[in-house]
């Protein structure tokens, strides 16, 4: 077992706690930066993917994770920011500018939607969410001037100083944008849940009752979360839009808010390195599914690629056994086989053990 001997009082609000967790997050950036060196096109595309589906997973678990609001139409705001960031670049604007208004955009619009929608919880606010989905979806077609319609929108090639960051022609470098863009948006995060907006978060998630109690405006902290929450996910929307390059309002349905839910909920509730587990996991299992395809046709003459739906059932499966085997997720179970480790051999076999029932000792009516 570790213990961390404190000598000032700087050590409690340092962002790592010690020197070795620094050291670790700066290898882990150095990896990533370097990735683009160490394997092919194909993988390099694959981890951008997972890097834009991070950066939406953060998005929704400030909503859903630190503050404890429920959310089944975050789609609505990955459209909201790729549409204005590709409208904004077709009129001729750059993406310096573009970029931020989307994310701008996605959150103006979240907090005016938020104000009325904060009221309600649980799942009246999850089907709030998913109506207001359906909204967004109609605006897009209704604005066909500047949405493109049904026909959909090009988003133009980035282009910053000089350097190309195209997609499909600099692959490297769109990816470098895209991991500069999350490395920032995650230090502001963890940087904002240690401020007192961010402690307000948590202490609404807990416990409203006890939160009004110390003075937190419940209504106003709830709707400045689903604000920023929707603005990091307009930056997502954004990237996402020139990741696919030329879209269309089908390409955010309703399946993608689903899957944002599933990224959080199986990656860690609670976490931001929930986001990033969920994102791996979101990303890789429709790569693991098509390579298991490929072994069943190939070495036993299994011809699975017709069945429709495989992919949404096992995402189906594999939710249902996090909530009953493990609710606090990949990054959950992680810490769980740290600590057990850091105890050995002292650790107990049920010291995580689930209570089977628990006393609610506060009501709100």
């Amino acid at each position: 077992m570790k213990v961390i001997f404190k000598t000032s009082y700087d050590r409690d609000i340092d962002l790592h706690k010690d020197g070795w967790s620094r050291a670790r997050i700066a290898a882990l950036v150095a990896v990533l930066v370097a990735l683009p060196f160490l394997v092919g096109e194909y993988y390099l595309a694959e981890a951008t993917n997972t890097l834009i589906w991070a950066l939406a997973g953060m998005g929704l678990m400030l909503l859903v994770g630190h503050s404890g609001q429920v959310s089944l139409g975050h789609a609505a705001f990955l459209a909201i920011g790729a549409y204005t960031d590709a409208a904004l670049m077709n009129a001729g604007l750059p993406f310096l500018v573009t970029f931020p208004a989307a994310a701008l955009a996605a959150g103006l619009f979240g907090a005016l939607v938020a104000i009325p929608a904060v009221r309600m919880s649980g799942i009246y606010l999850a089907i709030a969410t998913l109506a207001l989905f359906v909204i967004v979806e109609e605006m897009v077609i209704i604005l066909e001037p500047i949405t493109g319609g049904v026909g959909g929108i090009m988003a133009p090639a980035i282009e910053i100083a000089g350097i190309n960051f195209d997609r499909y022609a600099n692959l490297d470098h769109f990816y470098w944008l895209c991991l500069t863009v999350v490395v920032l948006v995650t230090w502001g995060y963890a940087n904002l849940l240690r401020s007192p907006t961010g402690r307000s978060f948590l202490a609404v998630r807990d416990s409203e009752v006890s939160a009004r109690a110390l003075g937190i405006n419940v209504t106003r902290t709830r709707a400045l979360a689903f604000g920023l929450s929707c603005a990091m996910t307009g930056l997502a929307g954004a990237l996402m839009g020139h990741y696919i390059a030329f879209f269309n309002y089908e390409l955010f349905s309703v399946f993608i808010s689903i899957n944002l839910l599933l990224v959080v909920t199986i990656g860690g509730l609670g976490f931001i390195q929930g986001a990033f587990f969920g994102a791996i996991l979101i990303t890789a299992v429709p790569q693991l599914i098509a390579i298991l395809r490929g072994v069943a046709r190939d070495s036993f003459g299994l011809d699975v690629g017709g069945m429709p739906g495989l992919d949404t059932m096992l995402f189906a499966m594999i939710l249902v056994g996090f909530i009953i085997y493990e609710p606090t997720g990949l990054y959950g179970r992680w810490l769980k086989t740290k600590v057990w480790f850091e105890l050995f051999p002292l650790a107990r076999r049920d010291m995580f053990r689930r209570q089977k029932s628990y006393l609610k000792t506060e009501r709100q009516k």
